[in-house]
């Protein structure tokens, strides 16, 4: 595949006035959207070949069976779910005026915003494109895409793929590097929805807010598993893993360190080695786990455990004896690691870790856990093991993050009526299903006012029966 050119910054600004022009002038009705929707699945569906093979290249390895269901099992989903709740989503609700405003009547009407600027990452470039994009085309908007620069082929197969499914007019699709990011960011956007870092998306924000353009922030944090005392580890670990090793760690709600209890972490340790070597066997070709994206990621993850090793941290690698780190390197295999007890000073606590490294930490008692938890910023999700009802509600009562799954880890991602967002540093407002529709509409509210309308009563002078309604009115 013959990568394509990066978008000159000087078209950025005319592409979105020609989206914005041409929904000015039509915006999508529910059967343009309905008819929109069914044309992008079905052509994903024809594609997802190819969108396999992009993704694969551009990672120089990733498991295809990771990618049917972290990219085309939930995009499709997506869309089915859209289709499927699409008219209602789209009628207007219901509000109530109370008896004051009496015999008045209220809606909420979902509105479209005009164009929405969606920039997506690399970890899940189809997903973390398409699934919003769904979102707004349902709202009826148009769209202007700007893609993860480190994916360049999966870049080019959305950009492929979104021309052949939407007019021009009413989807583009903008390629290039952080210069080109930077820019796009600071287009007068009706709504701008970004996925990536915390540090990039105050960038993002930041040049949003010339524009006042309304933004939605998906970003991470270091997402905790907690294992309570009366849960069976074996199952936690099995879990866990899953949480953790999915697309190499590479996951934004991927479990960034365990929290379990003291008497049971050298049990949890070898639970997970066990884990390891059941998905992976020995690591010498292991086709079914992912590469780390690039170089610049590869070092970043390496210094991490040159930082706990020169801590004198114990660090845990069951797949790496010295003799293949170099062939590893070369290919940017970051075999799965376990660093135990790193303190909160310890480079791998600092930041998120987006990588296939593992902290496990211990706690003498559920409040110490917590407490450890809430000394970090509020993550993008939290992963609490109990099966005593109670735990897990002082658990939830007690800490605060962007999304829960308990006794399990990331599947509340995949559940399209829960709302996918974080709080804080781990993002701003919250997309997927109709959350993504609303997050892209403007919900109008109307009040319709009855030919007789007891205000008409409100007015000066206020003496008399008047004053006695107002002050009643008033209490």
């Amino acid at each position: 595949m013959d990568i394509l050119a990066d978008t000159p910054i000087a078209d950025l600004a005319a592409t979105r006035e020609r989206l914005r022009t041409a929904w000015q002038a039509r915006k999508p009705d529910y059967a343009q959207r309905r008819a929109d929707l069914i044309r992008l699945r079905d052509a994903f569906r024809a594609h997802i070949p190819q969108m396999d093979a992009a993704i694969r290249a551009d990672f120089g390895h990733r498991s295809s069976h990771e990618n049917l269901l972290s990219e085309a099992m939930i995009t499709l989903a997506e869309i089915e779910h859209a289709l499927s709740h699409l008219r209602a989503w789209m009628r207007p609700r219901r509000a109530a005026v109370g008896w004051r405003f009496w015999p008045a009547r209220a809606q909420i009407r979902p509105e479209p915003v005009g164009v929405v600027g969606i920039l997506s990452p690399w970890n899940y470039p189809v997903n973390l494109a398409l699934v919003p994009l769904v979102s707004a085309i349902a709202a009826g908007n148009h769209v202007y895409l700007k893609p993860s620069e480190h994916t360049p082929r999966t870049s080019q197969f959305l950009r492929e793929l979104l021309a052949d499914v939407f007019p021009e007019d009413r989807v583009a699709v903008a390629l290039g590097g952080p210069e080109l990011g930077a820019a796009f960011s600071a287009l007068p956007f009706d709504h701008l929805l970004f996925t990536g870092s915390t540090a990039v998306g105050r960038k993002v924000m930041a040049a949003a807010a010339p524009n006042l353009t309304p933004v939605t922030l998906e970003l991470g944090g270091k997402a905790p598993a907690l294992v309570c005392a009366d849960y069976p580890l074996d199952q936690a670990a099995a879990r866990i893993a899953t949480g953790k090793w999915f697309n190499a760690g590479q996951t934004c709600i991927g479990v960034d360190y365990v929290l379990v209890d003291h008497a049971r972490r050298d049990a949890l340790v070898e639970a997970l080695l066990a884990q390891l070597k059941a998905r992976y066997g020995d690591m010498t070709a292991p086709q079914d786990y992912t590469r780390i994206i690039n170089a610049s990621q590869y070092a970043r993850l390496a210094s991490y455990l040159d930082d706990a090793r020169a801590r004198g941290v114990q660090v845990v690698e069951p797949f790496e004896d010295g003799s293949t780190r170099e062939a590893n390197a070369a290919q940017r295999l970051f075999p799965p690691t376990l660093v135990i007890e790193p303190g909160d000073d310890a480079q791998v606590m600092q930041h998120e870790i987006f990588g296939p490294i593992l902290p496990v930490l211990s706690y003498r008692s559920l409040d110490e856990a917590i407490a450890r938890i809430n000394r970090l910023d509020r993550p993008l999700a939290l992963y609490p093991f109990s099966r005593d009802a109670a735990q897990v509600d002082k658990i939830l009562a007690q800490t605060l993050a962007g999304g829960v799954t308990v006794n399990d880890t990331l599947l509340h991602f995949g559940a399209h009526d829960l709302p996918f967002g974080g709080i804080g540093p781990s993002g701003i407002g919250a997309i997927h299903g109709r959350n993504g529709f609303d997050a892209f509409s403007k919900l109008l509210p109307v009040f319709y006012q009855r030919p007789w309308a007891g205000s008409d009563l409100l007015k000066p002078p206020y003496k008399g029966k008047i004053d006695a309604m107002i002050r009643f009115l008033a209490k």
